[in-house]
């Protein structure tokens, strides 16, 4: 299991929303790039950045604070949130991101995908943002009437080895992830997945390793960190002695 902290970018800052709502932010730093040293420091192997604007705007203000962290750390760096096209994905690949997440323009424009699919293979990613296992896009605010596991399942068609999974119902609410939603993305589709929303507490990452024999192997953890809910570098000591008790 892989746990992931994740920095959401609003006007150049980092924030945390509550289900995506943009008018319920929390500003929790003015310099991401700190944040992100900071998780490093920590332990981080990966770090997930979403643009915000991008997400709700479909324009990005916060492509040169990617830049910065992207020179800043060491570790690759993921990033989602207002990419629509072929020259966007190459944009995000030239600051020095090492994968790009697509999720609205799977639906909008699945063309453009199936494109950058040939042309960047796994270094793509699917976001699946769900509500009621409905698909939803442009920063959450439409539901779609494409079922969660059908979506995915289409794309996997198409060459998709992973797709973050976001319950958006948890997201930033502190109440744990949609365990059941996970593992039956995991089993459905036999795609890599990454859990997205709802972690709280270490308790949450141990349920979470339960599920990494049905193919979730990777946890996206935001508001816990900001919250102090999870000491990030705790995790990753729990984690390193979890893995030496299955090699004894």
């Amino acid at each position: 299991m892989k746990i992931i902290p994740a920095i959401d970018l609003k006007n150049g800052c980092c924030v945390r929303l509550i289900q995506g709502k943009e008018d319920e932010e929390t500003v929790y730093g003015k310099d991401p790039v700190e944040t992100a040293l900071s998780f490093e420091e920590q332990g981080a192997q990966q770090i997930h950045l979403v643009d915000l604007d991008g997400a709700f705007r479909g324009e990005s203000k916060n492509l040169e604070q990617v830049e910065r962290i992207a020179q800043a750390v060491k570790v690759p760096l993921q990033l989602g949130g207002g990419i629509r096209s072929l020259d966007d994905i190459s944009r995000v690949f030239d600051l020095g991101v090492s994968l790009v997440i697509i999720g609205t323009i799977a639906v909008k424009n699945p063309k453009i995908l199936k494109e950058a699919i040939q042309r960047f293979g796994n270094q793509l990613i699917l976001g699946l943002d769900a509500k009621n296992e409905k698909v939803v896009v442009s920063g959450w605010v439409e539901v779609t009437e494409f079922s969660d596991e059908e979506f995915a399942n289409q794309w996997k068609l198409f060459g998709v080895e992973r797709v973050i999974y976001t319950d958006i119902a948890r997201d930033g609410m502190l109440t744990g992830p949609n365990l059941n939603s996970l593992r039956r993305m995991a089993k459905s589709t036999g795609l890599k997945v990454t859990a997205s929303g709802g972690v709280s507490s270490l308790g949450d990452l141990k349920k979470l390793v339960e599920l990494e024999r049905d193919g979730v192997d990777e946890v996206i953890v935001g508001k816990a960190i900001y919250e102090r809910k999870l000491d990030l570098r705790e995790a990753y000591l729990w984690l390193k002695k979890m893995r030496l008790e299955l090699l004894e």
